[in-house]
């Protein structure tokens, strides 16, 4: 990691952390989750950095990125990323998102289609917001005051309790990107997002949909990636089994054969 830098772009009328690996090599952006941070990338980019110029962002409200007023939804994000495409100079870039970040890539296929040459989702983007939770059931909690107070150790020992396969290259990004967030970035859970089938039928490049167990926390159903390739003959799914939501991190290897393979296409 040594060679990897890291800077800052002004897009959207915000500033945008980002790191980047670097070389003569196609750029591949990748966007994280709600509570994340460019960093929680860094496991996967070490495992493709010798075929692919990763950039890893930093979300508005998340990690070093500004934290603005206001819209928080996925095509803002998606404004976002545009802007840091355009301003690196990426030229249509191969691009991958995780839950929240899938779907900001899903509206950077659908609003800026031009810069994007092929796309990655992890377990976002075909899902129904409202068929995951209970209308019954309580809000989900705040997490920046979740994590508020606590110190780095308190954290990962959280993280180490709830998920005892991640490895701690996993962990110790994942927890300081909980410290990281801004309370502005709530406004990401707010209500409603862009319907997703209109998106998945607005694509025109190559999307893989990369979909985990239901039963162990994935949130994008069969029966909605089978709608996702129905709507456009351009998507793909590949199935992760022993999965959850965050794949990649619940099944390393198979996550990053799948993605290499995909990305080799292009």
């Amino acid at each position: 990691m040594d060679h990897w830098t890291e800077g800052d772009i002004i897009t959207n009328g915000m500033r945008m952390h980002y790191y980047r690996t670097g070389g003569n090599k196609p750029p591949l952006v990748l966007c994280h989750g709600f509570t994340d941070s460019g960093r929680c990338w860094t496991a996967a980019a070490q495992a493709l950095q010798d075929a692919w110029d990763v950039i890893m962002i930093d979300a508005r409200g998340h990690g070093q990125s500004e934290a603005p007023e206001g819209d928080y939804g996925p095509v803002t994000m998606a404004t976002d990323l545009a802007g840091l495409v355009q301003g690196l100079g990426l030229g249509r870039p191969l691009v991958m998102g995780h839950s929240m970040g899938a779907a900001t890539t899903l509206n950077l296929c659908v609003h800026f289609p031009e810069l994007v040459s092929r796309a990655i989702l992890e377990d976002g983007g075909a899902y129904d917001i409202t068929a995951l939770r209970d209308p019954a059931t309580a809000a989900p909690p705040n997490p920046v005051e979740q994590w508020q107070g606590k110190t780095l150790e308190e954290v990962l020992a959280v993280g180490r309790a709830q998920s005892p396969q991640w490895s701690e290259a996993e962990l110790a990004p994942w927890a300081q990107a909980k410290l990281d967030l801004k309370a502005q970035a709530v406004a990401v859970m707010a209500r409603p997002r862009p319907p997703w089938r209109e998106a998945f039928a607005a694509v025109r490049c190559p999307l893989l949909l990369i979909r985990a167990d239901n039963a162990l926390g994935g949130i994008v159903t069969p029966e909605n990636a089978a709608e996702a390739q129905r709507l456009n003959p351009l998507v793909q799914v590949a199935h992760i089994a022993g999965a959850g939501h965050n794949v990649r991190r619940d099944q390393f290897q198979a996550f990053i054969s799948t993605v290499r393979a995909f990305l080799s296409q292009a």
